[in-house]
């Protein structure tokens, strides 16, 4: 896949993303993933799980809000076991939940980076790569 097929997908991805921000809860690691988010134009209702109290805190906040979780956790080691974590917790309360958005941006840049923090920055650099924006794929 070339750089300008990447962004392509990229875009298809965020835009799902963005319209399922509407009924879930956004659970990502910490503030760097929301800035990072905030950066690329993604925002909603977000926990960071680290500073949030940890994976039954979050869970529990998702239980409460009555909606859905995306998570989105990085795609390193640490972040798969956070994210499995998650999915045990949300699931104890009957939470429904979502990760596929985490395994498409994974599948998507996973040689570029491992974590939901360098997204803003691996979009940056493809955009000037082809010469094309996020927004012309949107």
């Amino acid at each position: 896949m070339n750089d300008e097929e990447r962004l392509e997908r990229l875009a298809e991805v965020l835009g799902r993303f963005s319209e399922m921000l509407e009924d879930h809860v956004l659970l990502v690691e910490g503030n760097k993933d929301v800035a990072a988010l905030k950066n690329i134009g993604i925002e909603g209702d977000i926990f960071c799980v680290q500073v949030g109290g940890g994976p039954v805190k979050a869970a529990e906040y998702v239980w409460r809000t009555g909606k859905k979780a995306l998570i989105l956790t990085d795609w390193d080691r640490r972040g798969g076991n956070l994210a499995h974590t998650l999915r045990e917790n949300l699931t104890s309360l009957g939470v429904e939940y979502d990760d596929t958005v985490r395994s498409d941006l994974a599948f998507l840049t996973r040689t570029y980076c491992k974590d939901v923090e360098s997204l803003d920055s691996v979009i940056a650099n493809l955009e000037r790569e082809t010469g094309r924006t996020l927004d012309g794929f949107l």
